[in-house]
């Protein structure tokens, strides 16, 4: 595996053909999942990876001179992540959709586990497998700590009883559980919340639970309370915008995150001992916050911007960080995993002239040594030229987008995908996508607006996109396409409006809401009926009040859904549809384009459905994924040619 993964590492060098001479990869090399999917690093510097070695899916592992220590397949399974307990044991996380009965408020849904594979021996077994009084389920990691010389990890997790022979959850709220590692063995460590309340902890380097906030689900009333059982800070959050964040620098306090009544969200740090809280961070724009694995205290945080800014507590981490980033100039960089000094960081890569690569960088031989290509087929020339284009919206709302060009071509009167990203409360920035470089490498102009709403600027942008749903928030994506029409980009005869998740009810909203913009939409695992959606999230909350609020703050008065629903529309779609959706899709249900293919049938608008068997939200199996990839393509293709 050492040889395989320097191997593919050594085509970054590698001379490539002219542009001119050379066709692009082809389009499975774009919608296939990445050949290298995480790299973690334990404490003494053994490696552990995800791989796709010989077409077969792998996790494998090393020791710090590079001998495989593992080497298994994973399957069918959906591995999510892996990280090191310690220097043998190795957590991995995966998901699975699964349905859980008549009883339920759902007919389907994403269950994640933790996984351990231990080096010395290698029998992989779930977290809470060996308990028949805790479901076989992982509701988040709260850190894993050294006691008594043995490793322990704090996991969430749901208990269950017993009733006629039958199991059954005692309730869907998390318990905070003591796991320990080599014997998979766990304990209760912190009480249950009382009936409609929820909590969340944090577990200092001790194994105790030195804070716990409490959450009433009817009010929004929350605390936050010490060791003692002593309440160090509280309020009130309707919408249940409050979280328990880490420790701070020298553990001794906690850093907490709510949000006003006006959308304005605050970091505020109090001693564990009581004490008057104080706002942090309060002018830094954080983009992600560097935190200790083995003692939950902050570490440091890196600032937004397309230049990467890490901000440190320790200065000799800071200055190795700032030479590290200063290394890759012009790239997006992540910094993904170290060990406890700092001699040994994982770095990610990506952007202009690079689909994906992964360094490991030995401050002791200060070389950064590549370790991973994530996408070996598509090299420098063919990443397509990547830039971040500001524009204002008709409202004077100052905004921006990334535009991804065609390797090669001029920038010059091209067709164009508009490409909105979902959630809404999400971002595009400059890096490598894979979908917008596939649209790119066949000839199209790309543009992923980061409209209202998105999470790339300051709380009042983000909270500008309430309950503007189908309303500013889509016009802030055809304001973009004004611009690159005004700088004589793009084409506006020949664009279509493409997008996933939220992205996807853009997509039908750009030919519903709106017109004459776009000569064919296509919309993966859209969003059809707003109504459908805000009724269905509240049932499978258990019809929690703070999630109804919650809902209704972003998406408006619960009166006008029908009027933002493109459903409701379906006959005023004045360009062909293309809906494509998982059956496993637990966020954004089959019904929900079900329902739009049956509008626009019988509507007698041209529409096409593609269903993708065993597919869930985000799209997590390669072969689905690549037939979502060439639905889509062979559907822009035919309805606005890129030649």
């Amino acid at each position: 595996m050492r040889k395989i993964l320097l191997a593919t590492a050594s085509l970054i060098a590698a001379p490539l053909p002219s542009l001119a001479d050379a066709a692009p990869p082809p389009l499975e090399a774009y919608g296939e999942l990445p050949s290298v999917e995480d790299i973690a690093i334990s404490p003494s510097g053994n490696l552990a990876t995800i791989a796709w070695i010989a077409g077969m899916r792998r996790i494998v592992t090393f020791d710090p001179t590079g001998r495989p220590t593992i080497n298994a397949p994973t399957g069918d399974a959906k591995i999510r992540g892996l990280n090191w307990a310690d220097d043998d044991i190795l957590l991995i996380t995966n998901s699975a959709t699964v349905g859980l009965g008549p009883y339920f408020a759902a007919s389907k849904y994403e269950l994640s586990g933790t996984l351990i594979l231990s080096v010395s021996n290698p029998k992989p077994e779930l977290v809470f497998a060996g308990t028949s009084s805790i479901a076989n389920t992982t509701r988040g990691s709260y850190g894993i700590r050294r006691i008594n010389g043995k490793t322990v990890g704090y996991f969430g997790g749901i208990g269950m009883g017993r009733s006629m022979g039958n199991s059954y959850f005692k309730h869907g709220r998390a318990l905070l559980y003591a796991v320990d590692l080599p014997t998979n063995r766990a304990r209760q460590v912190a009480s249950a919340p009382a009936e409609n309340h929820y909590r969340d902890w944090l577990v200092d380097t001790r194994g105790q639970v030195a804070a716990t906030l409490d959450i009433a689900d009817f009010n929004g009333s929350w605390q936050i309370e010490n060791a003692n059982n002593e309440v160090i800070a509280s309020g009130i959050s309707a919408t249940g915008d409050v979280s328990l964040l880490w420790f701070g620098y020298d553990g001794s306090t906690v850093i907490y995150a709510t949000e006003d009544e006006d959308g304005s969200s605050h970091w505020f740090e109090v001693p564990l001992a009581g004490g008057q809280a104080r706002e942090i961070l309060a002018d830094v724009a954080v983009s992600r916050t560097y935190v200790d694995p083995a003692s939950s205290r902050m570490l440091g945080y890196r600032e937004r911007g397309d230049e990467p800014k890490a901000v440190m507590a320790d200065p000799k981490v800071n200055s190795t960080l700032a030479k590290i980033f200063a290394a890759f100039p012009g790239r997006r960089i992540s910094l993904k995993d170290w060990t406890p000094d700092f001699s040994k960081i994982l770095v990610r890569t990506e952007g202009n002239r690079d689909s994906g690569t992964w360094f490991k960088v030995d401050l002791a031989t200060r070389k950064a040594l590549p370790i991973g290509d994530e996408r070996p087929a598509i090299g420098p020339d063919d990443v397509g030229p990547i830039s971040r284009v500001s524009y204002t919206a008709a409202d004077g709302l100052e905004m921006d987008g990334i535009l991804t060009l065609p390797p090669g071509r001029e920038a010059k009167n091209l067709p164009v995908i508009m490409l909105p990203h979902g959630g809404p409360s999400a971002q595009d920035d400059i890096g490598f996508d894979w979908w917008a470089q596939a649209f790119a490498s066949r000839g199209y102009a790309v543009f992923q607006p980061n409209f209202r709403g998105s999470t790339n600027r300051d709380d009042a942008f983000r909270h500008a996109g309430d309950g503007q749903w189908g309303r500013k928030m889509q016009t802030d994506i055809t304001d973009g396409l004004a611009e690159l029409v005004r700088q004589g980009i793009v084409d506006p005869r020949r664009a279509c409006i493409v997008g996933a998740s939220y992205g996807g009810y853009a997509a039908l909203a750009g030919v519903t809401l709106q017109h004459g913009f776009y000569r064919c939409a296509v919309s993966v695992a859209g969003v059809s009926d707003v109504d459908l959606m805000y009724q269905s999230d509240l049932t499978e909350s258990g019809r929690s009040r703070m999630t109804g609020r919650a809902l209704r703050a972003q998406l408006g008065d619960s009166k006008s859904y029908e009027e933002i629903s493109p459903r409701r529309f379906a006959d005023n779609a004045d360009a062909p549809v293309q809906l494509i959706h998982g059956k496993d899709d637990t966020v954004v249900p089959f019904k929900q384009s079900a329902v739009m293919a049956d509008a626009l049938k019988d509507a007698g608008k041209p529409y096409e459905m593609v269903v993708l068997d065993g597919e869930d939200h985000w799209l997590s199996r390669s072969e689905t994924r690549k037939e979502m990839l060439s639905a889509a393509m062979r559907f822009v293709q035919e309805h606005n040619p890129a030649n």
